[in-house]
């Protein structure tokens, strides 16, 4: 049975897209059947025929290594560099939900690691219109995913980490644990933020990683534990 883990966020461009690659990199070297789903991206170049590229599924692809094609990594790819909601709005092509379940069920049935990455984070609105309200939590829902919290270790982590925290819970979204990233060892602020996010939360901190990490420092069996 296909096992996935959705990856969510503080906010946006705290390293969560390098931080995914990361993991995709640890499990497919363990020879896992590996994939990555993102349902909505924003902010990507266009290729000289104009065509545009999906950006952080082109990077999770050359960090871990991955064949998966990036056709089918990302139903909704945005040339402006706003929210998914906002991004429709300019470019036209608004997310239906439907659309990324049947994307996400279709990889589904060729791997056995899924790794979703959110945009931005777990509030980000998808799509808000007359028709619909999107957020997206609906997409985790949607795709019955436990989720994984990458946070930045500096100063202001532990406001979102706990905020984070906070309405995920309120909102029944499972939080499996918290992965620091831009992690310092020997920074006294730092350490005292992993030990203070876990204090108040009680979600575990599960890995910590460093400015040009090109692994992650993890063991595998407590990878895969994350995933369901």
């Amino acid at each position: 049975m296909t096992k996935k883990l959705f990856i969510t966020g503080t906010g946006t461009d705290i390293g969560k897209t390098y931080v995914t690659g990361l993991i995709v990199k640890k499990l497919h070297e363990t020879g896992h059947r590996t994939a990555y789903y993102k349902a909505a991206m924003s902010g990507n170049a266009k290729d000289p025929q104009g065509n545009l590229i999906p950006g952080d599924a082109l990077q999770v692809k050359n960090m871990s290594g991955i064949e998966q094609p990036t056709e089918e990594m990302c139903p909704y790819v945005y040339e402006v560099a706003v929210s998914p909601h906002l991004a429709s709005k300019v470019e036209g092509h608004p997310v239906e939900l439907d659309q990324v379940v049947a994307g996400f069920q279709n990889i589904c049935k060729k791997y056995d690691y899924i790794t979703l990455e959110g945009s931005g984070g777990i509030i980000c609105p998808l799509r808000y219109d007359k028709d619909c309200k999107m957020q997206l939590e609906d997409v985790v829902k949607a795709c019955d995913a436990g989720c994984l919290m990458i946070a930045d270790a500096g100063l202001g982590t532990i406001n979102n980490v706990v905020l984070t925290t906070f309405y995920m819970q309120e909102h029944h979204i499972p939080l499996r644990g918290i992965i620091f990233n831009h992690f310092e060892k020997g920074n006294f602020l730092h350490e005292d933020n992993l030990k203070m996010c876990e204090a108040l939360t009680g979600v575990k901190v599960v890995a910590c990683v460093a400015a040009g990490d090109t692994d992650l420092a993890i063991d595998i069996k407590a990878l895969e534990a994350l995933y369901a």
